[in-house]
């Protein structure tokens, strides 16, 4: 179907054609069209996590440092565990950083498509664009907790060196994975409400079983690698190496195995979320 537009209205001839399977070919366009909204979902949940909130920012900067306090207590004195050479709180605060741009991520924009269904069922937009806006959001609760990082690195006399540059990847590396898992998360939740009450208790579990409050060096080297297919993993033994140089070393094989994990959860998600995003309306 074709529809002219009146040019003495408009001052010249637009011509919209509206055709089976325009959505589809151009979703990739349609969600760059779109990128103002992107902007104005992220821009709005900051702004009520902000503003419109008792703790506000002292709540992103809180949760990391009583985590630390708590781990650097239970690991480091009741449980005896090695740091290496780096203080135990610089070692702990530099494996919660990843962690929470990782759980909140994932949780945000796992439930970003329900916490909207009033938009999902009314307007067409790539629903894409609502879990990416929630990765924003947790990236500036990232960088807000990563200033009481800095701090704490300050006040331990530990000065990352030119290993600080590779962080920037380890980051790409962290939101690859959460907003991979974040995507089928989703999906899921439109389906199955209560899927939510499981990534909940997914999250409370991993906190233990990544080295967020020990080295994954503890980890026997037959197991290591085995320990690695957590991908996370690999991004929090980054983030030490880059922040707290040769006192946490590197595991290479498991940092290269988080990249390509991240990669191909990141890939299958983004294809089951586009499948799914076609009954959303319809669901919700």
């Amino acid at each position: 179907m074709q529809t002219t537009s009146d040019a003495s209205l408009r001052g010249s001839t637009q011509t919209i054609v509206i055709e089976a399977g325009h959505t589809e070919r151009n979703y990739w366009r349609d969600l760059w069209s779109y990128r103002e909204l992107l902007g104005f979902l992220a821009w709005r949940d900051i702004s009520v996590r902000y503003k419109q909130t008792i703790l506000g920012v002292a709540w992103v900067v809180l949760r990391p440092l009583l985590t630390m306090i708590v781990f650097s207590v239970v690991f480091g004195r009741l449980a005896g565990l090695s740091s290496g050479d780096a203080p135990y709180p610089a070692m702990v605060f530099a494996g919660m950083l990843p962690w929470q741009l990782f759980a909140t991520t994932l949780t945000d924009s796992g439930n970003s498509i329900l916490n909207n269904g009033g938009m999902v069922s009314k307007v067409y937009f790539p629903r894409l664009l609502m879990p990416l806006s929630a990765a924003v959001v947790a990236l500036v609760d990232f960088l807000v907790a990563a200033v009481l990082l800095a701090i704490t690195l300050v006040f331990y006399g530990v000065l990352p060196g030119w290993r600080i540059l590779a962080l920037p990847l380890f980051i790409i590396d962290a939101l690859m994975i959460s907003i991979g898992v974040g995507l089928w998360v989703a999906a899921l939740n439109v389906r199955f409400r209560d899927f939510r009450f499981i990534v909940a208790f997914g999250l409370q579990l991993g906190l233990y079983v990544s080295p967020v409050g020990f080295r994954s060096a503890i980890i026997p080297e037959q197991w290591r690698l085995l320990y690695s297919c957590n991908p996370m993993v690999g991004v929090i033994d980054g983030f030490r190496w880059a922040l707290l140089g040769d006192a946490t070393p590197l595991y290479l094989p498991g940092t290269i195995l988080s990249v390509a994990l991240s990669a191909l959860l990141l890939v299958t998600a983004v294809a089951h979320f586009r499948r799914a995003e076609k009954s959303f309306a319809d669901t919700i």
